[in-house]
Order: structure tokens, then C-alpha cells, then sequence
């Protein structure tokens, strides 16, 4: 295993460090353990709270900022941080007008997350949460009940936290929030496998001429296996499960072309050329396309493909400033 850590047992501690030095004036590490709040905590707003798994960077620190998050918990790589570290979250940035927590739909996460929630509770603080599930590969998974939560979790946590910036209640956050999980759709997949460092081996493994589709974005396997294909079919196939699902003709969209970790801007670039193209052929008009490594699984080669559908509110909200590590608008 080859890697640019210190040791395994470090991993998690220096990268939220790391990420906190990058941007001292966006970023404060609390004193309990990874967990990233704004260095200047914004009072009279719902705040947003969100992590999961170390591994996925930029996801989710480096989305703290105005007009997205104000809390990422983070635990080991693709490991639920656990419910006292995702409460002392929830404390350190809650307010008045209350807390949202943004959770992604794997079971871990889910339990960890509504644990601190009941704790928050008991504190009398306002709390709620939704649940991301925008993946269509599958239904389940040993990871999850129903639809796992992957990278449409990004378009949530701007969307919901460019409302919570404007000083939108929490249930107006909440409902802003289920109505972008209801409208946006993912799919990935994967020519090479990634290497949890306390692990020391792949997750899987594939030959040079196999690919992996429906991987999730915990160095898991996918649905199935095929022989490796060019940039548009593959495209194509990730494409058409996700039209399939929602019907987005006629639609507005933005596109996520999000890279796993360790696949060039290059390659993704190919990709968008053809998922443009395509999209414009079956009817959906693109509104504004991201490109890039925004929910990662470490240093997995491969992409998804997300593509949320719009209505005057959410484009509204997704255009709205957002000042963090890994985005600004």
C-alpha cells in the first residue's frame, strides 16, 4: 500500500487539520475530535450540520462555509462518526431558529445521526433532519435500507443552506431540502478500486479490461461487472437509468459530473462532452454543469453522474452565494 500518510492511526486527525489550516478564516476544528464548525458561527439562521465517513473529500468540511454548512462531522474513513461527536456538533452551532442535519441514507449514519438528535432533544434544542438517497443503482445494499446517499448530498447541502441563509425557518429549510432529494438522481461507477488505509488492500479488485457499475461511495463493489466500454457508453448507461427513474423531458437541470478521487479532469471533460450532448437529444435542458471531485471514495478512478431537476425555487437557491473551501459561487 502505497499512500502520503503518516500512519494509519493518524489519518483522520491531520486531514481535518490540514483542512482547517487550508482555510483559517472559513474553518474551526472543535476541541472534541473532527468535528469542522465556521470559524465565525452565523446566529438567527437555521444551522446545517452533515459528515459521515472520512475518505469522501472534499465532502463534507470543505462545504462549511456561508451558504452551505455549518457543521461536518467526520469519522474514520468510511465510518459513521459516532452520536457524541455529531451532538457536540449539533451544540456547538445550534441557534434559535434551530438545526438541520443532512444525513446520507446508509445505516450507519442514519442510526448515529437520529441518536445525537434525540440527544439534542433531551438539551432542548430545535433539531430535525432529512435523509439523502439519490442513488438509483440500488434499492439496498449491505450498507443501507433503501437507496443509499451519495453524491446529490452536495446539491442538497447548498440548496438547503443557501435557504437557511436567507433566514428561512427550519421547517421552510426541511421541506426545501426533501424537495431537492426528491428531485435529484445519481449514478457511479468505478475502473479501479480504493484502499482504506487501515485496511491495506483494495476493496475489490478488477482486471485491466473490467469496469464496475452501481459502485457506492464506500470503496464497495457496484452492481455488476462489465468489460470496460469507451467514455460515451459508459455515460449512456449510467445516463438512461437515471432518465429512467425521473422524468426530466421538457426539465430544467443542473449536472454533477463527479469525480471518485483519482480520475483526471481530463476524462471527466470526455464525459461531459457526451452526457451535454446526450441530455440536449432526449429533451432536458442543462442549466448549469459542476465538473469535478466533489464527493470522493479516497483514490477510486471512476465517476458519477447526477443531474437534479429544477424549479424556480431551487435554481434561485442553487445560484445564491456560497463562500467555502471547495466551492464558492
Amino acid at each position: 500500500m502505497k499512500k502520503l500518510i503518516n500512519s494509519v492511526e493518524a489519518v483522520e486527525e491531520q486531514m481535518i487539520q490540514g483542512l482547517v489550516k487550508s482555510a483559517p478564516n472559513k474553518l474551526r476544528k472543535l476541541e472534541c475530535g473532527n468535528v469542522v464548525v465556521r470559524a465565525n458561527k452565523k446566529v438567527g439562521k437555521v444551522a446545517l450540520v452533515s459528515g459521515g465517513g472520512s475518505g469522501h473529500e472534499p465532502s463534507h468540511g470543505g462545504f462549511v462555509g456561508k451558504g452551505m454548512l455549518d457543521c461536518a462531522v467526520a469519522g474514520a474513513v468510511f465510518t459513521s462518526p459516532t452520536p457524541d461527536k455529531i451532538f457536540e456538533g449539533i451544540k456547538a452551532v445550534a441557534t434559535d431558529a434551530g438545526v438541520l442535519c443532512i444525513v446520507k441514507n446508509y445505516t450507519g449514519d442514519v442510526l448515529n445521526f437520529e441518536m445525537a438528535i434525540d440527544m439534542a432533544s433531551d438539551e432542548d434544542i430545535k433539531v430535525d433532519h432529512v435523509v439523502v438517497n439519490d442513488d438509483v443503482a440500488v434499492q439496498d445494499s449491505l450498507y443501507t435500507t433503501g437507496r443509499r446517499g451519495v453524491a446529490g448530498t452536495v446539491l442538497v447541502h447548498k440548496i438547503a443552506g443557501a435557504k437557511a441563509e436567507e433566514g428561512a425557518s427550519l421547517e421552510e429549510v426541511k421541506a426545501v431540502a426533501e424537495k431537492v432529494i426528491a428531485n435529484v438522481r445519481t449514478m457511479g461507477m468505478a475502473i479501479s478500486p480504493c484502499t482504506v488505509p487501515a485496511a491495506g488492500k483494495p476493496g475489490f479488485e478488477l482486471s485491466e479490461d473490467e469496469m464496475e457499475i452501481g459502485i457506492g461511495i464506500h470503496g464497495e463493489p457496484g452492481t455488476h461487472r462489465d468489460k470496460i466500454a469507451s467514455a460515451d457508453e459508459i455515460a449512456k448507461t449510467l445516463l438512461d437509468k437515471i432518465l429512467a427513474d425521473i422524468d426530466y423531458k421538457g426539465r430544467e437541470v443542473v449536472v454533477l459530473v463527479n469525480g471518485m478521487g483519482a480520475t483526471p479532469l481530463m476524462e471527466l471533460y470526455i464525459i461531459n462532452n457526451f452526457v451535454q450532448d446526450y441530455l440536449a437529444a432526449a429533451g432536458v435542458k442543462v442549466y448549469d454543469t459542476m465538473v469535478g471531485n466533489y464527493m470522493t471514495s479516497i483514490e477510486m478512478a471512476g465517476f458519477s453522474l447526477t443531474l437534479l431537476r429544477l424549479d424556480d425555487e431551487i435554481k434561485k437557491l442553487y445560484d445564491a452565494p456560497a463562500n467555502t473551501p471547495a466551492l464558492v459561487r
